[in-house]
């Protein structure tokens, strides 16, 4: 939580419609103002259609994430972090990639705000991760973290966090570790599992229950997909996972991975 609080800290010292990103990449952190970045020679204007957190087309002034990772390969893994604690596990590959589904960093210009996710909720800004074309690489909502204050390169999740890991000696296709790499991709963002994991967001999935625990099998499918046709209140977060995110394949391996992960509490 500390760092959570620190970056949020550095932001509020600076000017007036300012805002800054920090990049720890390894090799020492790099601060970029949002009017440094505005002016980045890759700087440009692009157009994203069916925005994931707006839900329309928008048009923002954007830098291609790839060229602010300098070092990074493609076998690294990296986490952006909000300022609402939501913190995005992102393998580098897709990040780098120039196409077709290609990652942005969108900067908010302090003259022109972006306009608030709904009524009486902030805008995505100061920085938001966006993509063009990506369904082409069937990025998963929890890859377009908004808010976000700093990016770093980090160990890869199950060397991280030991206690998310599924038993030893389970074959690498084997559902229940097809499983834990879909909830890395989809669920990480805002969960913790045993009480490990970096996000501040949800609550933790498997203490001290397991939602495979309290839900029958189909009404937990149903509430993936979509939470609101099980529990409506406005305050409501989940977002639903429809088929073209997590498939039905995947979603059986992601219960499978959450049954697994039912007896291994710690």
């Amino acid at each position: 939580m500390r760092q959570y609080l620190s970056l949020l800290l550095a932001l509020l010292c600076l000017p007036v419609g300012a805002a800054q990103l920090t990049l720890d990449l390894g090799d020492g952190s790099r601060q970029w103002q949002s009017a440094e970045l505005l002016a980045h020679p890759q700087a440009q204007d692009i157009q994203i259609d069916n925005d994931v957190s707006y839900k329309k087309t928008m048009h923002y002034r954007a830098v291609p994430l790839a060229a602010l990772l300098p070092g990074v390969k493609a076998d690294d893994h990296l986490q952006a972090i909000a300022l609402d604690g939501f913190a995005a596990e992102m393998p580098a590959a897709p990040l780098l990639k120039d196409g077709p589904a290609r990652a942005w960093l969108a900067i908010e210009d302090p003259a022109r705000p972006w306009p608030p996710l709904a009524k009486g909720k902030p805008g995505a800004g100061p920085f938001y991760l966006v993509w063009t074309h990506p369904q082409a690489g069937r990025i998963s909502p929890e890859q377009w973290p908004f808010q976000v204050a700093s990016i770093r390169r980090l160990a890869a999740v199950a060397e991280r966090f030991p206690a998310m890991r599924p038993a030893p000696g389970l074959a690498a296709n084997d559902p229940v570790n097809q499983g834990f790499a879909v909830f890395q991709k989809n669920c990480l963002a805002c969960h913790r599992l045993n009480g490990a994991g970096d996000a501040q967001f949800g609550p933790d999935l498997n203490l001290p229950h397991n939602p495979t625990e309290y839900f029958q099998a189909d009404f937990l499918r149903r509430y993936i997909r979509d939470p609101q046709s099980l529990r409506q209140w406005p305050q409501a977060k989940m977002p639903g996972f429809a088929e073209s995110v997590i498939s039905d394949s995947e979603l059986d391996a992601l219960l499978a991975y959450l049954r697994h992960m039912a007896t291994r509490k710690s």
